[in-house]
């Protein structure tokens, strides 16, 4: 059984202009949707977080009116409860590349507030890159790329094409105009190819071996894709 990594954020909050600790942690779908997808086609999940924490899921994500109702806002919560894994998380800075068949970062506001600082998940990231493994990343994880930029400003996912949450959807989330900085932005500046799909529509870029989702609705194809890349 080959093992998939899945690279969470260890925050439960985001650090927002003023100060403002806004809770947050991992979005649920996102870490369900794959988990059920890598783990009904044979492959074993391990979870790697900075400093070994338990992620902590935001709490909106369980909603029902984040997930198209309470039937299924129950389906997520139940398979987060039966995800041992997340319970019993590795350290990030002990995770040795090799041993694993693909790597994947949901995300939710927390990568904002950790991954996109965290040297470990940098040097990962670069390395997965360069070494043609599958690697995925949708929403707000794409913050964690930030941490690959190296001294001079360069990154090597520069020129690549990525899908992450939009200024848009921030926006429309009502917290735009309260971030400290806005991650569309953000992955343009360091030369990231940012390709933008509709709000809260399905968009999926691949690119080599990078696999990207806009939103938590393109968690799901992005998984799918990835599972086509590793058979």
């Amino acid at each position: 059984m080959s093992k998939i990594l899945f690279v969470m954020t260890g925050a439960d909050h985001w650090t927002l202009a003023d100060g403002t600790k806004h809770p947050t942690g991992y979005w649920a779908e996102e870490v369900v949707a794959p988990y059920r997808a890598f783990e009904a086609a044979g492959h074993e999940i391990v979870v790697a977080t900075p400093a070994g924490v338990v992620p902590t899921v935001d709490r909106g994500s369980l909603e029902p009116d984040a997930n198209g109702g309470p039937e299924r806002a129950e389906e997520i919560a139940v398979t987060l409860r039966a995800a041992t894994e997340l319970a019993h998380p590795i350290r990030l800075d002990e995770v040795i590349l090799g041993d694993y068949e693909a790597v994947y970062y949901p995300g939710g506001h927390g990568p904002m507030e950790d991954l996109a600082v965290d040297t470990t998940s940098g040097a990962l990231l670069r390395a997965a890159l360069a070494s043609g493994t599958p690697l995925g990343v949708v929403c707000h994880a794409p913050a964690a790329l930030l941490a690959t930029v190296d001294a001079e400003g360069y990154s090597p996912f520069a020129g690549y094409r990525v899908a992450a949450f939009t200024n848009a959807e921030e926006t429309q989330a009502g917290l735009a105009d309260k971030a400290k900085w806005l991650l569309q932005d953000r992955l343009v500046a360091m030369g990231v190819q940012v390709q933008e799909g509709e709000p809260w529509a399905p968009n999926v870029q691949v690119d080599r071996n990078l696999f990207t989702g806009q939103n938590p609705a393109s968690s799901a194809p992005l998984a799918a894709l990835m599972l086509q890349s590793l058979r």
